[in-house]
């Protein structure tokens, strides 16, 4: 997969079931919200700096603060979405 093609949505679909999944999983071994957060944030963070370019990474995490500060974030009602293409 290139640097520039969004994941197969099968490939989203399926991590995102993974992901929904460990949070269930950490969520019933009473890990807090914010540790679970943090580790999650940290493993993508690592992940993206390791496969793409820093601009990108950084027009990401723009696009994330951008998101939070239109309220974006809070409309999902903190429904889990990482699943969802």
């Amino acid at each position: 997969m290139s640097e520039r093609q969004p994941p197969p949505e099968k490939d989203l679909n399926h991590a995102g079931s993974v992901v929904d999944k460990a949070i269930e999983y950490l969520m019933g071994q009473r890990v807090s919200e914010m540790a679970i957060a943090s580790a999650l944030l940290g493993g993508a963070m690592g992940l993206l700096t390791r496969s793409l370019p820093d601009e990108v990474v950084v027009q990401i995490l723009n696009n994330a603060i951008d998101s939070i500060e239109s309220g974006e974030m809070r409309k999902a009602g903190g429904r889990d979405t990482a699943g969802e293409a």
